[in-house]
């Protein structure tokens, strides 16, 4: 499990996925709001003038010297949901991005589970 203590050292580590290919950069994590423990995190990806940042799953995820290694391939990151480079993501929007990664979101719609650090 990757320690929530340790978040400010991961922005700007490269995000390589299960294969080790580079995704992008770190931007920021996200912490579930029920544990305070990271749960995912936006990736910059793109084009230097046209960037976005995607969502990705932190579970399971080890951290290296300079690169956080995610469970998931390049490929399922690439179409998963995304914020422009100064969004946020909304609470509505939440529930697409646990989806994406087949995983359960049971938020009531006034709760929030994600919390940007």
């Amino acid at each position: 499990m990757l320690e929530a203590h340790d978040i400010r050292e991961w922005r700007g580590h490269d995000v390589v996925d299960a294969n080790r290919k580079k995704i992008g950069k770190l931007e920021a994590v996200y912490v579930d709001t029920r544990t305070d423990q990271p749960s995912f995190a936006t990736v910059r990806v793109g084009l230097p003038t046209r960037y976005r940042l995607v969502f990705v799953p932190l579970a399971d995820a080890t951290v290296g010297p300079g690169y956080i290694r995610i469970t998931r391939t390049r490929d399922q990151v690439k179409d998963a949901p995304a914020i422009d480079i100064d969004g946020e993501l909304l609470a509505g929007d939440e529930e697409a991005v646990f989806a994406h990664y087949g995983l359960p979101y049971q938020a009531e719609p006034t709760e929030r589970w994600l919390a940007r650090r």
